[in-house]
């Protein structure tokens, strides 16, 4: 099969890096998640004792970080510097300061040239919040995946493992402040590719839209199997 490119950007608890995974499987394609690479910095920086405001050293320090993803056997693994962090970038401190962190464009400028390099060969399924509009402009096929937010926030509040004092109504407003915050942020911001599907996943199962893309693969591109 002819290899080419996907690109799936969206919200936080759309369903994009579920999705984005087994349609990568299904194709056999890499899965990108470039959401992971951000978190990978951010987990760095805290590390190191640095706060977001520290632009300069913030900088200084992502372009000095070896990020690596890996096939694993519970999925992708994380690895920065040779060290498995697949599960320490996805704590509540990383959380709450990732979006800080990927609104510096220097930051996202050294992170977009690695996701360029990964995606070079085709064969790559990669999802984000500025992939089909600044990653991968040319992709063949993009996907905007997005849901309401009461919808998402019910979807983290089910996958929430270390706050479980937290509330549905505190993931909501959180889950609104970050979608602002991605919107508005300066460079790159989150925005619907012109030339990207939407698909609105409120209603619909997780197996409905890998279908629904395995589809547009098929008649669009003429994958699939």
């Amino acid at each position: 099969m002819e290899k080419f490119n996907i690109a799936i950007d969206g919200p936080a608890g759309a369903g994009k890096s579920t999705i984005a995974r087994l349609v990568a499987n299904t194709l056999g394609f890499i899965y990108v998640d470039t959401g992971a690479m951000y978190r990978a910095v951010t987990w760095s920086i805290l590390q190191a004792g640095l706060i977001p405001e520290q632009e300069s050293e913030v900088i200084a320090m992502t372009r000095e970080l070896d990020i690596r993803l890996e096939p694993g056997p519970s999925g992708q693994q994380v690895i920065v510097n040779g060290r498995d962090v697949t599960l320490d970038i996805r704590t509540v401190q990383v959380t709450s300061n990732v979006s800080q962190i990927a609104r510096i464009a220097e930051v996202r400028h050294i992170l977009t040239d690695k996701q360029k390099l990964l995606a070079i060969d085709k064969g790559v399924v990669m999802d984000g919040r500025d992939i089909g509009t600044h990653v991968l402009p040319d992709a063949e096929l993009k996907f905007f995946l997005t849901a309401s937010v009461k919808v998402r926030a019910e979807r983290r509040f089910n996958e929430t493992r270390d706050r479980p004092e937290v509330t549905l109504e505190q993931l909501e407003q959180e889950i609104a402040a970050r979608d602002q915050m991605d919107a508005q942020r300066t460079h790159a911001p989150l925005i619907q590719a012109a030339d990207a599907v939407l698909l609105d996943t409120t209603d619909l199962t997780i197996p409905l839209v890998v279908e629904r893309i395995l589809e547009l693969c098929r008649t669009k591109v003429g994958g699939g199997k």
